[in-house]
């Protein structure tokens, strides 16, 4: 199945987006720690490419510590700078405003020089659906501005937040693109939230999930589903969880699309810990 999700307002936010970055003095990029470059939108890239950045690991709590550490060193000499963040619970938030001010200080500098007064930092928030950006927003500013869900498309217009004298914020809505170029991408953005889930097949969603748990969380896997041994026929990987979660219809068969919902809904809820669904080392950035 391949997953896309381009609804117009997204494009309309790609057009204000450009109209704004005059304005802009540094621009921060949230990304999603379980997956930091899938999460990373390429239309944005060619947006921003000349302006500084700070890079914000969101959802660090959900990801495995290992390959997040592998993650910041891979963008280390990619981006100005990169932060890991838990903005649900805090973490990394008072971090943020420091970061920004040492990207701002040539513009500092060059004020100075021509004897104007500083004002605050102006800053552009960007980031796919779903990936923390209301919530780092809310988080910055002490009060509920941004409005917060669990679930795409939340934010659909822009506006202008402070965070305290020296910083201001501009919200944007979440921005996909309207191809992914590999199917795989498709599959990471949807299992952490990004396209809406009426969109989506559970049982292709579990498929690859449970194909990269195999291959790199064994160990969880059969911990979280009580398995002796994985199966390597994925039906009867299927007919294993599925039992052990009693999913069966008239006759004891396994109810698969149940199953499924199972599986997509155990990651979603982190039921299986700190799992990262992409390292540094699978692809070159």
């Amino acid at each position: 199945m391949a997953v896309q999700w381009y609804p117009g307002h997204m494009a309309k936010a790609k057009r204000e987006v450009t109209e704004k970055l005059k304005q802009i003095d540094v621009v921060i990029e949230i990304v999603d720690a379980r997956i930091p470059l899938s999460s990373r939108n390429p239309m944005i890239e060619e947006l921003i490419s000349h302006k500084p950045r700070l890079v914000l690991l969101n959802k660090s709590d959900l990801a495995d510590p290992e390959t997040t550490k592998a993650w910041q060193e891979a963008f280390s000499d990619e981006f100005t700078s990169t932060l890991t963040i838990d903005a649900q619970h805090g973490k990394g938030i008072k971090q943020i405003p420091q970061e920004v001010k040492k990207l701002a200080s040539v513009l500092f500098a060059k004020w100075e020089r021509k004897g104007i007064n500083p004002r605050a930092v102006r800053t552009l928030i960007l980031g796919i659906p779903n990936v923390g950006k209301s919530t780092v927003i809310n988080k910055l500013a002490g009060k509920k501005i941004a409005i917060i869900g669990d679930k795409p498309g939340v934010t659909k217009k822009q506006q202008w937040i402070k965070v305290g004298k020296e910083m201001e914020l501009l919200d944007t809505p979440g921005i996909l693109w309207p191809k992914f170029e590999e199917e795989a991408v498709g599959y990471r953005l949807a299992l952490t939230g990004a396209v809406k889930e009426d969109l989506l097949d559970f049982q292709d969603m579990a498929v690859f999930l449970l194909r990269f748990m195999t291959d790199t969380y064994p160990e969880v896997l059969k911990s979280r589903y009580d398995l002796s041994h994985i199966p390597e026929d994925m039906v009867e990987l299927f007919d294993a969880i599925g039992r052990r979660r009693g999913c069966l219809v008239s006759g004891g068969e396994v109810d698969y699309d149940r199953t499924a919902e199972i599986v997509f809904r155990d990651f979603r809820q982190g039921l299986f810990g700190r799992v990262s669904l992409e390292h540094p080392g699978d692809k070159q950035i």
